[in-house]
């Protein structure tokens, strides 16, 4: 009987022992894939994910300041629209004189 329970043990142990390899295979294999899969990643220039993230939250960034802008212009356009324009002032020399190579007035 005792002869049963040893075998039993040492086949559990050895059992054991080649899971134990097996789980180790696996995770060197996933380690080696992993950093192929980035080798690979980095030779086509795409962005990690952090990076399209902040870029993305730059970008929102950008386009509700240009909002902002193209509001508060609107609103800077409507109020000169609603106001007579000031007419711009003549030059005090004038131009285009043959002093100054142009054609006469």
């Amino acid at each position: 009987m005792q002869t049963d329970n040893r075998l039993l043990d040492d086949l559990a142990r050895v059992a054991s022992g080649a899971l134990s390899a097996l789980t180790g295979v696996r995770e060197e294999m996933e380690a080696r894939l992993r950093d192929q899969f980035e080798r690979i990643l980095d030779r086509m220039n795409l962005v990690r994910r952090e990076e399209f993230e902040a870029v993305q939250a730059m970008a929102a960034k950008a386009r509700a300041e240009q909002e902002r802008l193209a509001e508060r212009l609107a609103a800077l356009e409507e109020r000169l629209g609603a106001e007579p324009r000031a007419k711009p002032a003549k030059p005090r020399h004038g131009h285009g004189s043959k002093a100054e190579g142009g054609a006469a007035d």
